[in-house]
């Protein structure tokens, strides 16, 4: 067990024939008494010094292990956030190919619908133009009858025919 200032303070040396100057020693211990104590003290602090950053040590040991722990769950958290994203990119890209596909079809679709509708148009185009073509054909033939020119030739007297209307 290391020595203690009051050890120190109350040590006693048995005295012998011609031994050292009583005051010369004591004044020596005195010393070592106030230096002994001031290296206790000194200790005493660094101990409690010591123990306080071993403390903040402690506590800066945990802030680091949360940190890396927030990173590791920040890291696992955008890994997930990413493959969700991706997820639904591809869905999103599926969508909008299938509804490009519908769009399509449905564009394809009229397209044959309306071609369908355009040969029936032309049918009934070619139909109209023979008939009116028949027509117009039937309206030059009465022209070019005789049947015109006799008209032409035949005399009415108007004034024979207000008589006859006064008798009725």
């Amino acid at each position: 067990m290391p020595l203690t200032p009051l050890d120190i303070h109350n040590k006693e040396f048995s005295k012998g024939f011609r031994g050292y100057d009583e005051d010369e020693v004591n004044e020596f211990l005195d010393q070592v008494i106030k230096d002994y104590e001031l290296i206790i003290r000194e200790k005493k602090e660094l101990e409690e010094k010591l123990s306080s950053l071993n403390e903040r040590l402690g506590h800066f040991t945990n802030i680091e292990e949360t940190l890396h722990k927030s990173i590791v769950v920040a890291q696992e958290a955008a890994e997930e956030v990413r493959g969700n994203a991706q997820k639904e990119a591809k869905l999103i890209i599926r969508e909008s190919e299938k509804n490009a596909d519908r769009i399509v079809n449905e564009a394809l679709s009229k397209a044959r619908k309306i071609a369908l509708e355009i040969e029936e148009l032309k049918k009934q185009s070619k139909v109209f133009r023979t008939r009116f073509k028949m027509l117009i054909e039937a309206q030059l033939d009465l022209l070019k009858n005789d049947d015109w020119d006799n008209l032409m030739e035949f005399d009415v007297d108007a004034t024979e025919l207000n008589i006859e209307e006064e008798i009725k």
